[in-house]
């Protein structure tokens, strides 16, 4: 187990500002899961169309962070950065399920837990948390590709 700074968060995910939506691993096991966290705030430039006078995170934004967590997992599963070029694609989101809403101020708990990879194609059973309380989950279908 191990965690990871934004500084190594930076060589798994091609992902910059603003749609880097992962700001630390708190511990990640290479084939089983990762645990991260997302600092939610009110800066956040997509609060400003969603929605004025009652923010609330974006129910895709909080599956792409599950996503991007489940990216970490998927190369430290194989041992590999990604190469030039590389990227990690959505090819299903299945079950999802949003249960709460997010607001600036909270603390997003990234959990994704490795199902299976066959052919290439990785499959995560994901969970976001706030405060402990699920706020949304969905199965994740990723791969990867070369541009």
């Amino acid at each position: 187990m191990s965690g990871m700074d934004l500084n190594e968060i930076l060589e798994y995910l091609p992902h910059r500002y603003p749609f880097l939506l992962v700001d630390r691993v708190l511990d990640v096991v290479p084939g089983k899961s990762i645990r991260a966290l997302k600092n939610v705030t009110a800066n956040e430039e997509f609060f400003n169309g969603h929605f004025p006078h009652h923010p609330v995170m974006p129910g895709v934004l909080i599956i792409e962070a599950l996503a991007q967590a489940s990216a970490i997992l998927s190369f430290r599963t194989a041992g590999e950065k990604p190469a030039e070029g590389t990227v990690v694609y959505f090819v299903g989101i299945d079950k999802a399920r949003f249960k709460k809403p997010v607001f600036p101020g909270d603390q997003l708990i990234l959990e994704s837990e490795l199902i299976r990879c066959v052919h290439g194609i990785w499959k995560f059973g994901a969970k976001a948390r706030v405060d402990g309380v699920v706020v949304a989950q969905a199965e994740l279908l990723c791969t990867e590709k070369s541009l």
